[in-house]
Protein backbone atom coordinates (compact mmCIF):
# COMPACT_ATOMS: atom_id res chain seq x y z
CA UNK A 1 0.00 0.00 0.00
CA UNK A 2 0.98 3.81 -0.97
CA UNK A 3 0.06 7.16 0.04
CA UNK A 4 -0.48 9.14 -2.95
CA UNK A 5 -1.35 12.73 -0.81
CA UNK A 6 0.69 14.11 1.71
CA UNK A 7 0.61 16.94 4.30
CA UNK A 8 1.97 19.10 1.08
CA UNK A 9 -0.78 18.33 -1.23
CA UNK A 10 -3.00 20.08 1.95
CA UNK A 11 -0.56 22.68 2.43
CA UNK A 12 -0.78 24.21 -1.68
CA UNK A 13 -3.99 23.78 -1.59
CA UNK A 14 -4.25 25.39 1.80
CA UNK A 15 -2.10 28.32 0.15
CA UNK A 16 -4.16 28.50 -2.89
CA UNK A 17 -7.16 29.11 -1.24
CA UNK A 18 -5.28 32.52 0.45
CA UNK A 19 -3.27 33.55 -2.41
CA UNK A 20 -6.35 32.89 -5.43
CA UNK A 21 -4.01 34.38 -8.08
CA UNK A 22 -2.04 33.50 -11.35
CA UNK A 23 1.14 34.68 -9.87
CA UNK A 24 0.86 32.98 -7.03
CA UNK A 25 -0.41 29.52 -9.15
CA UNK A 26 2.72 30.43 -11.29
CA UNK A 27 5.67 30.20 -8.92
CA UNK A 28 3.83 27.09 -7.17
CA UNK A 29 3.19 24.96 -10.09
CA UNK A 30 5.79 22.67 -9.65
CA UNK A 31 4.33 21.82 -5.85
CA UNK A 32 0.57 21.28 -7.71
CA UNK A 33 2.21 18.97 -10.29
CA UNK A 34 3.91 17.24 -7.39
CA UNK A 35 1.83 16.91 -4.70
CA UNK A 36 -1.90 16.80 -6.28
CA UNK A 37 -1.62 16.72 -9.71
CA UNK A 38 0.39 13.51 -10.64
CA UNK A 39 -0.65 11.72 -6.93
CA UNK A 40 -4.35 12.10 -8.68
CA UNK A 41 -3.52 10.81 -11.81
CA UNK A 42 -2.20 7.62 -9.81
CA UNK A 43 -4.91 7.24 -8.17
CA UNK A 44 -6.69 6.93 -10.84
CA UNK A 45 -4.73 4.85 -12.54
CA UNK A 46 -4.67 2.29 -9.44
CA UNK A 47 -8.30 2.69 -9.16
CA UNK A 48 -9.51 1.17 -12.91
CA UNK A 49 -9.32 -2.40 -10.87
CA UNK A 50 -11.26 -1.78 -8.38
CA UNK A 51 -13.71 0.15 -10.63
CA UNK A 52 -13.95 -2.61 -13.01
CA UNK A 53 -14.92 -5.11 -10.07
CA UNK A 54 -18.07 -2.99 -9.36
CA UNK A 55 -19.07 -2.42 -13.04
CA UNK A 56 -17.64 -3.22 -16.67
CA UNK A 57 -19.37 0.05 -17.95
CA UNK A 58 -17.43 2.64 -15.46
CA UNK A 59 -14.14 4.24 -16.21
CA UNK A 60 -11.48 5.55 -14.05
CA UNK A 61 -9.00 7.57 -16.88
CA UNK A 62 -5.98 8.77 -16.01
CA UNK A 63 -5.39 10.84 -19.20
CA UNK A 64 -4.54 14.39 -18.70
CA UNK A 65 -7.34 15.62 -21.20
CA UNK A 66 -11.00 14.11 -21.23
CA UNK A 67 -10.34 11.67 -18.47
CA UNK A 68 -11.40 11.50 -15.11
CA UNK A 69 -9.39 14.59 -13.03
CA UNK A 70 -11.43 18.12 -13.20
CA UNK A 71 -8.98 20.63 -14.60
CA UNK A 72 -7.42 22.99 -11.50
CA UNK A 73 -8.90 26.09 -13.83
CA UNK A 74 -12.29 27.87 -12.88
CA UNK A 75 -14.84 28.74 -15.56
CA UNK A 76 -15.21 32.24 -14.16
CA UNK A 77 -17.13 33.78 -17.24
CA UNK A 78 -20.86 33.29 -15.52
CA UNK A 79 -19.53 33.98 -11.87
CA UNK A 80 -19.40 36.36 -9.50
CA UNK A 81 -16.44 35.29 -8.26
CA UNK A 82 -13.78 35.55 -10.68
CA UNK A 83 -11.08 33.42 -8.61
CA UNK A 84 -9.35 31.78 -11.42
CA UNK A 85 -8.38 28.59 -9.52
CA UNK A 86 -9.97 25.75 -7.27
CA UNK A 87 -8.83 25.49 -4.36
CA UNK A 88 -9.63 21.49 -4.53
CA UNK A 89 -8.93 18.99 -7.04
CA UNK A 90 -11.87 16.60 -7.81
CA UNK A 91 -12.15 13.44 -9.97
CA UNK A 92 -15.00 11.82 -11.83
CA UNK A 93 -15.35 8.22 -12.50
CA UNK A 94 -17.68 8.33 -15.01
CA UNK A 95 -20.27 6.00 -16.97
CA UNK A 96 -18.76 4.87 -20.77
CA UNK A 97 -22.17 6.39 -22.33
CA UNK A 98 -21.84 9.96 -20.51
CA UNK A 99 -21.07 11.72 -24.01
CA UNK A 100 -24.35 10.08 -25.29
CA UNK A 101 -26.91 10.27 -22.15
CA UNK A 102 -27.16 11.53 -18.88
CA UNK A 103 -25.52 9.30 -16.62
CA UNK A 104 -24.42 9.12 -12.54
CA UNK A 105 -20.91 8.89 -11.79
CA UNK A 106 -19.14 8.56 -8.44
CA UNK A 107 -16.55 11.22 -7.67
CA UNK A 108 -13.35 12.00 -5.50
CA UNK A 109 -12.75 15.46 -4.14
CA UNK A 110 -9.41 16.82 -1.95
CA UNK A 111 -9.77 19.79 0.12
CA UNK A 112 -7.93 20.37 3.17
CA UNK A 113 -10.76 19.70 6.01
CA UNK A 114 -13.22 19.19 3.12
CA UNK A 115 -12.30 15.86 1.21
CA UNK A 116 -15.23 13.12 0.62
CA UNK A 117 -16.09 10.07 -2.03
CA UNK A 118 -19.81 10.06 -3.02
CA UNK A 119 -21.63 9.20 -6.24
CA UNK A 120 -25.16 9.25 -7.82
CA UNK A 121 -26.60 12.34 -10.73
CA UNK A 122 -25.68 16.21 -9.55
CA UNK A 123 -27.12 18.93 -11.14
CA UNK A 124 -29.41 16.69 -13.68
CA UNK A 125 -31.11 18.04 -16.49
CA UNK A 126 -35.04 18.60 -15.24
CA UNK A 127 -36.08 15.98 -18.25
CA UNK A 128 -33.84 13.57 -16.03
CA UNK A 129 -34.94 14.46 -12.56
CA UNK A 130 -38.37 13.47 -14.20
CA UNK A 131 -36.95 9.99 -15.12
CA UNK A 132 -35.33 9.28 -11.73
CA UNK A 133 -38.95 10.55 -10.16
CA UNK A 134 -40.70 8.33 -11.90
CA UNK A 135 -38.48 5.22 -11.51
CA UNK A 136 -38.98 5.33 -8.12
CA UNK A 137 -42.69 6.06 -8.02
CA UNK A 138 -42.40 2.90 -9.60
CA UNK A 139 -39.65 0.69 -8.29
CA UNK A 140 -39.82 2.04 -4.27
CA UNK A 141 -39.21 -1.54 -3.11
CA UNK A 142 -35.90 -1.83 -5.16
CA UNK A 143 -35.39 1.94 -4.16
CA UNK A 144 -35.64 1.37 -0.71
CA UNK A 145 -33.27 -1.92 -0.61
CA UNK A 146 -30.84 0.13 -2.34
CA UNK A 147 -30.96 4.17 -1.16
CA UNK A 148 -32.35 2.85 2.13
CA UNK A 149 -30.18 0.06 2.98
CA UNK A 150 -28.90 0.69 6.41
CA UNK A 151 -25.28 -0.15 5.91
CA UNK A 152 -25.41 2.70 3.36
CA UNK A 153 -27.17 4.88 5.02
CA UNK A 154 -24.84 4.33 7.81
CA UNK A 155 -21.66 5.16 6.38
CA UNK A 156 -22.96 7.95 4.00
CA UNK A 157 -24.90 10.50 3.84
CA UNK A 158 -27.47 11.19 1.23
CA UNK A 159 -27.52 15.06 0.05
CA UNK A 160 -30.51 17.04 1.36
CA UNK A 161 -29.36 20.59 -0.99
CA UNK A 162 -31.76 21.93 -3.20
CA UNK A 163 -34.80 20.47 -2.54
CA UNK A 164 -38.30 20.73 -3.67
CA UNK A 165 -40.48 22.15 -1.01
CA UNK A 166 -43.94 20.47 -1.85
CA UNK A 167 -43.90 17.45 -3.71
CA UNK A 168 -43.45 17.20 -7.27
CA UNK A 169 -46.37 18.13 -9.31
CA UNK A 170 -48.24 15.13 -10.65
CA UNK A 171 -46.70 12.79 -7.65
CA UNK A 172 -48.74 11.46 -4.86
CA UNK A 173 -47.96 13.34 -1.66
CA UNK A 174 -48.73 10.07 0.41
CA UNK A 175 -46.05 8.23 -1.58
CA UNK A 176 -43.84 6.60 0.99
CA UNK A 177 -40.58 8.07 -0.66
CA UNK A 178 -42.67 11.06 -1.79
CA UNK A 179 -39.25 12.85 0.63
CA UNK A 180 -36.71 11.51 -1.97
CA UNK A 181 -38.95 12.62 -4.90
CA UNK A 182 -38.27 16.20 -3.88
CA UNK A 183 -34.44 15.77 -4.73
CA UNK A 184 -33.14 17.87 -7.55
CA UNK A 185 -30.42 15.83 -6.78
CA UNK A 186 -29.53 12.37 -5.89
CA UNK A 187 -26.17 11.28 -4.18
CA UNK A 188 -24.47 9.73 -1.56
CA UNK A 189 -21.61 11.23 -0.10
CA UNK A 190 -19.13 10.29 2.68
CA UNK A 191 -16.52 13.17 4.39
CA UNK A 192 -13.08 11.61 4.46
CA UNK A 193 -10.53 13.45 6.88
CA UNK A 194 -6.98 14.52 6.41
CA UNK A 195 -5.29 11.78 7.81
CA UNK A 196 -7.47 9.32 5.52
CA UNK A 197 -6.61 11.32 2.33
CA UNK A 198 -3.03 11.02 3.20
CA UNK A 199 -2.73 7.92 4.39
CA UNK A 200 -1.82 4.48 2.88
CA UNK A 201 -5.19 2.57 3.00
CA UNK A 202 -6.40 5.52 0.74
CA UNK A 203 -6.87 3.42 -2.15
CA UNK A 204 -8.48 0.27 -0.27
CA UNK A 205 -10.78 2.57 1.42
CA UNK A 206 -12.29 4.29 -1.55
CA UNK A 207 -12.12 0.90 -3.12
CA UNK A 208 -14.47 -0.37 -0.46
CA UNK A 209 -17.10 2.97 -1.16
CA UNK A 210 -17.04 2.19 -4.56
CA UNK A 211 -18.67 -1.37 -3.40
CA UNK A 212 -21.22 0.11 -1.07
CA UNK A 213 -22.44 2.58 -3.92
CA UNK A 214 -22.49 0.57 -6.24
CA UNK A 215 -25.83 -0.82 -5.72
CA UNK A 216 -27.50 2.78 -5.76
CA UNK A 217 -25.51 4.23 -8.68
CA UNK A 218 -26.98 0.33 -10.58
CA UNK A 219 -30.39 1.38 -9.66
CA UNK A 220 -29.30 5.23 -11.38
CA UNK A 221 -28.52 3.48 -14.11
CA UNK A 222 -31.57 1.09 -14.48
CA UNK A 223 -33.88 4.52 -14.18
CA UNK A 224 -31.60 5.88 -16.97
CA UNK A 225 -31.69 2.77 -19.36
CA UNK A 226 -28.08 2.61 -19.08
CA UNK A 227 -25.95 -0.57 -18.63
CA UNK A 228 -23.82 -1.20 -15.46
Amino acid sequence: MTAYFSDASLKFLRGLALHNNKPWFNEHKPQYEAHVRQPFLRLITDLQPDLAAVSQHFRADPRTVGGSMFRIYRDARFSHDKSPYKSWQGARLFHERRREVAAPSFYIHLQPGASFVGAGLWHPEPKTQLRIRHFILDNPVSWKATAHSPKLRKCFDFGQENKLVRPPRGFPADFEFIDDLKHRNWVFVRPLDDATMTGTKLRETIAGDLVMLGPFVDYLCAGLDLEF
